[in-house]
């Protein structure tokens, strides 16, 4: 599961771009003034070999503090809600639902930042060589984490584009965020999640 949350990405805030790149501060900045957004989004996960890759599409919208929603679109259907007490994923082919506390679902993980946490207390950050025109931050649990090694958040100017995870067997996950609103008001109900009829429930520590 936890690995599923890692895959919820940061979004874009519509800055002014600086005279020298500082993708940590402009991380810092994005976790400081963007309370809440949507996005779409495109997701490329490679195998540590680099010989398979899979390629999925969606929208997600967050709120702050510890509620968002991801929901993939193509090539299966897929939802994970966070409604600030839980996290629920839901696989609409199998019609499965899987929850978790919401705590041990995120740990230090990107997801944390969108709920909340505290990017300096729980990452060591610092900048990463461009790549692909764009800025990128690098941030690393301080605490050991199974879940990830890393991840990266790649800027153009101060406008979030790109969130790179490398998860602890070297795959690694690509999104590319669009249609960044920041700041955009969400409706509450779009966090609460409803186990639809039939489907089986399992919970997670």
């Amino acid at each position: 599961m936890r690995t599923l949350v890692c895959a919820l990405g940061l979004a874009s805030a519509a800055l002014v771009a600086p005279a020298h790149a500082d993708p940590a501060a402009t991380l810092r900045e994005f976790v400081r003034d963007v309370k809440s957004g949507t996005a779409t989004f495109t997701q490329t996960v490679t195998s540590p070999d680099g010989a398979r890759r899979k390629t999925s599409t969606g929208s997600f919208e967050f709120a702050r503090p510890n509620r968002f929603r991801f929901a993939y679109q193509k090539p299966f259907e897929q939802v994970i809600v966070a409604d600030g007490q839980k996290v629920w994923i839901h696989d609409a082919d199998l019609n499965q639902v899987s929850t978790r506390k919401l705590g041990a679902a995120l740990g230090a993980t990107p997801a944390a930042l969108l709920a909340g946490g505290s990017l300096d207390g729980d990452f060591e950050i610092s900048n990463a060589p461009p790549a692909d025109g764009l800025e990128w931050a690098e941030a690393k649990p301080k605490a050991k984490d199974d879940a990830f090694q890393f991840f990266r958040v790649g800027f153009r100017g101060k406008d979030l584009a790109a969130l790179e995870i490398v998860d602890s067997f070297g795959q690694r996950s690509l999104l590319r965020f669009g249609n960044f609103v920041a700041n955009a008001p969400v409706p509450a109900e779009r966090f609460r999640f409803t186990v639809p009829a039939g489907a089986d429930v399992i919970e997670q520590p």
